[in-house]
């Protein structure tokens, strides 16, 4: 089965293109890697990941991912 999930929160993540905000996580089952929609922050450009190509950006706020650079 196959689920897409809005993402309603703001999460910003870093992608080989640069630091980018997800939009959408789609789902397709647990022989696949999930793949991430994100919205790039300096060409705004939509480009699709799978969860091991990105990383959760640094925040500070709620102690997240303290050790990114």
């Amino acid at each position: 089965m196959i689920a897409i999930h809005e993402i309603n929160q703001v999460i910003m993540v870093n992608t080989e293109f640069g630091l980018a905000q997800a939009l959408f996580i789609i789902d397709y089952g647990i022989h696949t890697n999930t793949i991430w929609l994100c919205a790039s922050i300096c060409d705004g450009k939509i480009r699709h990941f799978d969860s091991n190509q990105i990383t959760i950006q640094k925040n500070n706020t709620i102690n997240l991912n303290l050790e990114n650079k």
